[in-house]
């Protein structure tokens, strides 16, 4: 963490990837852009969903869950050296028990040292087929669900993790507001056409339904497996609005100051959270 983040606003950075098909291609972007967002006075760096890969099959991701290791002693040799925050999401680790192919799908957070101090394994999984027809997912082929809400404390607050497809259950943001989340991470991989049609208005919705920032890295463009993602990754504050929204550009990232005076006097003076009955 910048030894001036005590006297000002804590500042974050969303990420926004053009996945590759392994992480070799992916490395030096990903390094490129937290260095960048270290020296543009990031306190935490958010990255997106599928960071390790976007490979031409999803499957194989199962064989790609040694690599994991890999990224994750970049990522934490990254964060110890910027002295920065990296809330990476999603990689494919193999859960302990080793009783399941499948892999989760698994956000890590490092603090400035280089330490994981927390991990989430995404929830909910996309297993749809898109009204039009043409595009059906299903992750729960190579994913094992989560099953437990995560908080943790951060240079930023108490933030409450979340993956992508997560956004459309918002009995989840409010269970990781009652958890006293002040923010929300979403690492994603939104479909264009999903996109197109929901993102915006689900990141804006949770954050307003809860008093919470809503930072949401994402892929965008297209990809080894002819899948094209939405972007725009976002930054939106508790009242809703939109403080950064990174486009359609491949490898860039966006900053936002968290207001907390703001929140504080928001909370106060339209206590949703409070006058909650049910």
């Amino acid at each position: 963490m910048n030894d001036t983040a005590e006297q000002r606003s804590p500042r974050v950075a969303v990420v926004q990837l053009n996945g590759r098909a392994d992480w070799p291609a992916n490395r030096p972007v990903v390094r490129a852009l937290i260095e960048r967002a270290a020296g543009q006075g990031a306190d935490v760096v958010v990255l997106p969903e599928n960071l390790l890969a976007m490979p031409a099959q999803p499957r194989d991701l199962l064989a790609m869950a040694q690599d994991s290791e890999l990224a994750i002693n970049d990522l934490a040799e990254w964060a110890r050296k910027h002295e920065v925050w990296l809330v990476a999401g999603t990689l494919p680790v193999r859960p302990d028990d080793g009783d399941d192919e499948r892999v989760a799908a698994r956000t890590l957070v490092f603090d400035d040292r280089g330490e994981i101090v927390t991990h989430y394994d995404k929830i909910h999984l996309f297993d749809v087929t898109l009204p039009d027809g043409r595009e059906a997912y299903r992750e729960s082929a190579v994913f094992r669900p989560g099953h437990d809400p995560v908080v943790v404390d951060t240079p930023a607050g108490r933030l409450g993790l979340a993956t992508c497809f997560d956004l459309r259950f918002p009995e989840l943001f409010r269970r990781l507001a009652d958890l006293g989340a002040d923010w929300f991470c979403l690492p994603s991989a939104f479909t264009e056409p999903t996109g197109r049609a929901h993102w915006e208005v689900l990141l804006r919705a949770r954050a307003i339904e809860n008093s919470c920032w809503m930072v949401a890295p994402a892929q965008v463009g297209d990809h080894a497996d002819g899948r094209r993602t939405w972007g725009h990754s976002m930054v939106v504050d508790p009242w809703g609005t939109v403080l950064a929204d990174c486009g359609p550009v491949a490898d860039t990232l966006a900053l936002a100051d968290f207001d907390l005076a703001r929140r504080d006097h928001l909370r106060e003076t339209f206590p949703v959270q409070r006058l909650r009955r049910l």
